[in-house]
């Protein structure tokens, strides 16, 4: 890539074409497309025009959307937007919060207010260690906040399905004497294989033993907005808070993660910057800067905020029960062939696939070969210890007939012996 692209930052500049020219011959095709509809690996995008074309928008319009002296109008407008995600979660009209980046900052946001309410109720001599308790199955981006907090996991075992149930964690709070616990992370659809924990049965924990639910969506809520799932979220209204991020499966730009508090005074006592230059701030308004690990911020849910109100919430509703509906007739697909096992029912949009007599290698061999043909992008992963092949729907232009043909050719296995795989 050094090569490709030769010195571009030197003190006579090499002017914009020339920029541009390298911007759409180097640059782009050294990348991976995210919407494509046939990329089906990690969490992959598929934003629509009108959220594309807004993001453009959006940055050419130099707004700052900290603060509501600044911002009033791009964050009324992001406001709305977050207004109908606490709605889906059956939250009451106060709730709000911000767009953060992604998934990552917004679980460290909420668990950082989340230590903050339990070190004001605590009062005095604080706990020599913070903890809050979580399955083995959380995002990476939730162990990755506890070492920036500097606190403790309690790692709660988990179901057969790779779930948080509220009797597993009642059991484990019984038995483990922990030091400074002060809230559970539960998923809404866990990345690896998208599980909805039991989240009804948490919420009553966290309420009886007074601890804060944090609910991390950032993939799978996005199905909140479709009724033929509703019943998995049965709990998540008593979540103190949650994520879902709109640039997963909610068809926004990449940068858009939803931070959503129960009580928002929660987020800003815990974040809430002060100093001279900050005096003129009004706290009486809504400072998206009081409710997140970050001051200055671009208007990041805008882009969001447009596509809803361009295509509607109904046309949402549809594109992600669309989804769930991929999702289900590739794994009615996979029961076809003999040599492959589907590793449990879809709760959501993910789908766990075990190819008779393989292992790693030869997933990721076959793998590679799609890659570069340009078939279809999806990864391996490893459930229970067993290597499998992850298939993670977002996108609802994805056409079965194609994954049809691509589950085929996975139980063939054919065309593997010049990648080294047996």
């Amino acid at each position: 890539m050094a090569d490709a692209l030769g010195e571009t930052v030197v003190p006579a500049g090499i002017g914009g074409h020339e920029a541009l020219r390298l911007f759409a011959e180097v640059i782009v095709p050294a990348t991976r497309v995210q919407d494509n509809p046939m990329n089906l690996a990690y969490v992959p995008a598929a934003p629509t025009e009108a959220a594309l074309v807004f993001d453009l928008a959006v940055s050419t319009a130099g707004m700052f959307a900290g603060t509501w002296e600044a911002g009033a109008g791009a964050i009324a407008a992001e406001n709305q937007a977050l207004a109908w995600l606490a709605s889906l979660a059956g939250w009451p009209t106060t709730a709000g919060g911000c767009f953060v980046s992604g998934g990552t900052m917004g679980n460290l946001s909420a668990l950082v207010a989340a230590r903050e309410r339990a070190r004001t109720r605590i009062g005095g001599q604080p706990p020599r260690r913070w903890s809050f308790a979580a399955t083995g199955e959380v995002h990476s981006s939730v162990r990755a906040a506890a070492r920036v907090l500097d606190c403790d996991v309690l790692e709660v075992p988990v179901d057969d399905r790779g779930r948080m149930t509220g009797g597993v964690l009642a059991d484990t709070l019984n038995r483990v004497e922990v030091e400074g616990l002060f809230g559970v992370v539960v998923s809404s659809g866990t990345t690896n294989a998208g599980v909805v924990d039991d989240l009804a049965g948490v919420a009553e924990v966290c309420q009886g033993r007074d601890l804060w639910m944090h609910v991390d969506g950032a993939y799978g809520a996005a199905a909140l907005a479709a009724p033929s799932v509703a019943d998995l979220f049965a709990g998540i209204e008593h979540a103190d808070s949650f994520v879902v991020d709109p640039h997963k499966w909610l068809f926004a730009p990449f940068d858009c993660c939803a931070l959503v508090y129960r009580e928002p005074e929660q987020g800003a006592s815990a974040h809430s910057q002060f100093a001279g230059y900050l005096e003129s701030v009004d706290r009486s308004e809504w400072n998206p800067a009081d409710y997140a690990v970050h001051l200055t911020r671009r208007a990041r849910g805008l882009p969001f905020w447009f596509s809803l109100a361009t295509y509607g919430t109904d046309r949402y509703r549809d594109a992600v029960e669309t989804v769930l509906a991929i999702t289900r007739d590739a794994a009615d697909e996979a029961r076809t062939h003999p040599n492959l096992h589907l590793v449990m029912e879809p709760d959501l949009s993910v789908l766990l696939i075990e190819r008779s007599g393989w292992e790693m290698a030869d997933y990721e061999a076959w793998s590679t070969r799609n890659a570069e043909a340009g078939t279809v992008v999806c990864v391996p992963t490893r459930w229970q210890g067993r290597p499998v092949l992850r298939f993670c729907f977002v996108n609802p232009a994805t056409d079965v007939v194609e994954v049809a043909s691509v589950l085929d050719d996975l139980a063939v296995g054919s065309g593997l012996e010049s990648f080294g795989s047996k």
